[in-house]
């Protein structure tokens, strides 16, 4: 098998016995890092830290990102409906995907169109800072209005 040590530096072809002393000389781990090749490569490394990085890079290469979340309340005032498009601009940028809800409560319930008017405020304001895309209109739910959007 081919062998690489901890800084990316070939040690050789040698046999499995030979391989796993080097590893255990260094404290580290064998790992076999791909098979399909005449020898297998394999690289002296800590196991744990080898994992969380191969997790890393399929995380990056899924693209996608995660699902934010902006809450927006009933009596939000201009600003700071400024400051969550800001922040919500951000989370575009990085590639995220966000969810708009506003939670309304009890007399808040009867005024939905005043709720609707808030959230449109901030699509405007967001609209206006970076193109958006609208992947589900909003939605009433039972405490709110819900609403989930991405980079356009």
């Amino acid at each position: 098998m081919r062998v690489i040590d901890e800084s990316g530096k070939q040690l050789g072809v040698v046999d499995l016995q030979t391989a796993y002393q080097m590893a255990q000389e260094r404290n580290l781990d064998l790992v076999q890092v791909t098979e399909k090749v005449d020898p297998p490569v394999c690289k002296l490394t800590d196991y744990g830290k080898y994992v969380y990085w191969e997790e890393k890079k399929v995380k990056k290469q899924r693209g996608g990102g995660e699902i934010k979340g902006i809450r927006l309340s009933f009596g939000i005032s201009q600003h700071d409906i400024e400051t969550r498009a800001q922040q919500a601009e951000k989370f575009l940028k990085k590639g995220d995907i966000i969810r708009v809800e506003m939670v309304l409560r009890g007399r808040e319930k009867a005024l939905q169109n005043f709720a609707k008017e808030k959230i449109r405020k901030f699509l405007d304001i967001l609209n206006a800072r970076t193109p958006i895309k609208v992947e589900r209109d909003l939605k009433k739910e039972a405490r709110g209005f819900t609403m989930i959007i991405s980079k356009g």
